[in-house]
């Protein structure tokens, strides 16, 4: 029997004028590529969108029990915490799921409780303060700082405006973030120096401890040096392509750093997925001072699979987009215990268009 996959995902909410709506389309994009991909390796697919009621993935599971759930639902952009309540959800049914489990997914939306776990288990994290209402304390630090809402991810909330250097417009960036996303609002030092995406993927079927797969780092170009313009991978860097941050700040691939920086970075990295208890794949934001230190910025639980430094990654070691995730979904199938017999299964070649 063909092991049998439901690919699910978050339906798009905000409306096309949104400032933040073109950060939800892109998983459109993935999930059709998934069922691509899937299909082609020869599981019986079926496909998911939900958005505010959960009640059409409670009777999929009851009526169509797959053998396990291909998990890109990302949250709800205006309750970002379903995230986490979905994949609470299929552990609570006991279905298999790709990804991350619920307290890994959790803590990757709780910058605050991260940065502490972080700090605690000696890995390098720059220094924060963690703001809930006003006013806003005094900054005690050296300057700059940066000002995130603590509770997003996809850079929702962060522009060139989040970089302050005095006092009056911390308090000034506070009062906006708490007023657009609520509380609380993170403080962290700014540190310059070159920002790295270091992607990380689990090896094989089964296994408590599964091997990490090392992967060539992908690093952030800021190419607008202009007076005032901050390095920062802001929401419209990531997301709005026709924009000039977009345009100047390419993710280039196959970077160049020492090895002994290498090592460390990759150790930093390990730890971290290990600490957060992530599964089959994550990414970890590293920015690496002058001074040659490495600073991690988050770890993702949930990153964009169909990003172009994890498709480039993978190849650089020999393996395709398409096996990771055919990949990927056997994991998920072994971890309920479906035996997929000898061949059912073949990694599809040319199908995948990430």
């Amino acid at each position: 029997m063909q092991p049998r996959i439901l690919i699910l995902h978050n339906d798009p909410v905000l409306p096309p004028e949104h400032p933040d709506a073109s950060s939800e389309h892109d998983i459109l994009d993935t999930a059709a590529n998934t069922a691509l991909v899937l299909k082609a390796a020869g599981f019986a697919v079926r496909q998911l969108g939900i958005n505010y009621d959960p009640q059409p993935l409670l009777d999929e599971i009851r009526q169509n029990r797959p053998d396990a759930v291909f998990n890109l639902f990302e949250g709800l952009a205006t309750q970002t915490a379903t995230e986490v309540s979905v994949a609470a959800l299929m552990e609570w049914l006991n279905v298999p799921f790709t990804g991350s489990p619920s307290p890994a997914l959790s803590l990757g939306r709780d910058k605050v409780r991260t940065k502490h776990l972080l700090a605690a288990a000696g890995l390098p994290t720059p220094d924060f303060v963690l703001i809930d209402s006003l006013p806003t304390p005094r900054w005690r630090r050296a300057w700059p700082a940066i000002v995130k809402p603590a509770c997003q991810d996809a850079s929702v909330g962060i522009d060139q405006a989040s970089v302050v250097t005095s006092q009056a417009q911390l308090d000034d960036r506070v009062r906006y973030v708490l007023g657009s996303y609520g509380p609380p609002v993170l403080v962290e030092r700014f540190v310059f120096g070159r920002e790295f995406h270091v992607n990380l993927i689990e090896d094989g079927l089964s296994g408590r401890l599964r091997p990490i797969l090392p992967l060539p780092f992908a690093e952030i170009e800021f190419l607008d040096t202009r007076p005032g313009r901050w390095p920062v991978y802001t929401f419209a860097a990531k997301w709005q392509t026709e924009s000039d941050e977009f345009k100047a700040t390419p993710l280039r691939t196959r970077v160049a750093i020492p090895d002994e920086a290498a090592d460390r970075l990759w150790g930093i990295a390990e730890k971290a997925f290990r600490l957060l208890q992530c599964r089959d794949y994550a990414r970890l934001d590293v920015r690496m001072s002058e001074d040659g230190r490495f600073h991690v910025l988050e770890l993702n639980p949930n990153p964009y699979l169909n990003s172009q430094a994890l498709v480039n990654g993978m190849a650089s070691i020999g393996r395709s987009h398409e096996q990771l995730v055919v990949d990927i979904a056997l994991a998920a199938v072994a971890r309920g215990g479906c035996v997929v017999p000898d061949g059912a299964i073949r990694i599809p070649v040319g199908v995948s268009r990430a």
